[in-house]
């Protein structure tokens, strides 16, 4: 088995746990993010994280629940416009703080395109949701510095 083979078998094998993030497009007007919610209220779902991106004519809400698929399920029966992209959400403990996982991402030259954090985790530590260029990557890394990366299970169950 050829080094370039192995490298690649290696980094494919290995995937750390992420989460699936819903981005939400909604016209910017009066009351549209009341109506996101209130889509949440009787939902078997509930959202622990969200962020709120507004430019001229849309916004952009970027959510994560505790289940993507019945999250899916909830925002294609009301049709509404979305993406899913994966992030990792990282837990920050007393030696596992934000300015660490920043350095650890930009030794690796790990680019951050955004961060927000989780409002409602059953370990009640500051946790945030990250998107990085390389989730594969960047868990591997976040890994071995002993940092611990959630599951939606994780979130969605009290600890």
């Amino acid at each position: 088995m050829s080094q370039a083979s192995f490298a690649s078998e290696t980094t494919s094998g290995y995937a750390p746990p992420t989460v699936t993030q819903f981005s939400v497009f909604l016209d910017n007007r009066v009351g549209k993010l009341h109506e996101l919610l209130r889509m949440f209220e009787h939902a078997p779902v509930r959202i622990v994280a969200i962020s709120v991106h507004d430019a001229s004519d849309h916004a952009v809400v970027r959510l994560i629940t505790t289940s993507a698929h019945e999250t899916r399920l909830l925002l294609s029966r009301h049709q509404m416009p979305c993406s899913e992209v994966n992030v990792l959400v990282v837990e920050l403990t007393k030696g596992h703080s934000l300015e660490r996982l920043c350095l650890y991402l930009l030794g690796a030259e790990l680019n951050i395109r955004f961060a927000y954090p989780i409002m409602d985790c059953p370990s009640h530590a500051p946790t945030v949701a990250l998107a990085v260029d390389d989730a594969t990557l960047a868990g591997q890394i976040l890994r071995r510095k002993e940092f611990r990366l959630l599951t939606e299970n994780e979130l969605s169950h009290p600890m």
